[in-house]
């Protein structure tokens, strides 16, 4: 049975106060009680790179894992402003967004840039957050498969069975990220269920065990129905990461 994944993305939101109230309160519950069903679900929070090192303390040792919010397409060199997975690394990071909508839409990220930034992450032994998904005219067209798939196969093509079975997947309905708008648990499903099927044209021993997130406005009114899927595995959550409740509801939930 695949663990459930609990990402938190705070974008560019937070600050040195915030972040440690933040932290100190979700630790606080996730930590309390062996016999609460959260501790059966991974939790993690992504958060920008200049606090990377205030949350690797302030995390260390407890059941929450640090994560960064994006990585360079390369291993070193003269790029500045870029972080390197090695950066990451020693900064206990274990996972990383890589994809995002944001970083495609207003950073002109292509699907092979995306795949050598999952490429590079693997490298150092961080986990790449690999994000697909279809805009509102894309949807509207009847293409959501099609862009999901393409989106999917640039990181198939540079991964072998082995590094594909250590990414997990995240499917954000652009759409429905921020606009107030959610995909129906079913319509999140059938996306799901398709990437699914993509992996397993690849290796079906590495589709039923890859985890793929729901990362469109999941929030604690329906991600128990969200998570109920055969194929959600979990969330990749956004503005609810930022309150503590609000997070810790969806992290029950899973």
């Amino acid at each position: 049975m695949r663990r459930k994944l609990i990402a938190g993305n705070w974008k560019m939101n937070g600050g040195l106060a915030a972040n440690e109230s933040l932290l100190k309160a979700l630790m606080a519950s996730v930590e309390v009680d062996v016999s609460e069903p959260v501790v059966s679900s991974e939790v993690l929070v992504c958060v920008p790179a200049l606090f990377l090192a205030q949350c690797a303390e302030l995390l260390a040792g407890s059941k929450i894992a640090v994560g960064a919010q994006d990585v360079s397409a390369h291993k070193s060199g003269a790029y500045t402003g870029e972080i390197s997975s090695a950066m990451l690394a020693d900064y206990a990071c274990k996972y990383v967004i890589v994809g995002h909508s944001e970083r495609r839409a207003y950073h002109h990220e292509t699907d092979e840039v995306v795949a050598q930034k999952a490429l590079q992450a693997l490298r150092l032994g961080i986990c790449p957050i690999v994000c697909v998904g279809e805009t509102l005219e894309q949807r509207e067209a009847g293409k959501t498969f099609e862009v999901v798939a393409m989106q999917l196969q640039a990181v198939m093509d540079v991964l072998d069975e082995g590094a594909l079975a250590r990414i997990v997947v995240a499917y954000e309905p652009v759409w429905a990220i921020g606009t107030g708008k959610t995909a129906t648990p079913v319509m999140a499903q059938e996306v799901h269920a398709h990437l699914r099927s993509l992996l397993a044209q690849r290796d079906e021993t590495v589709a039923s065990k890859l985890r793929i997130l729901y990362g469109g406005s999941m929030k604690p009114d329906n991600a128990v129905e969200l998570m109920a899927m055969p194929d959600i595995d979990g969330g990749l959550i956004g503005g609810a990461s930022l309150n503590a409740a609000d997070f810790l509801a969806i992290i029950r939930a899973a």
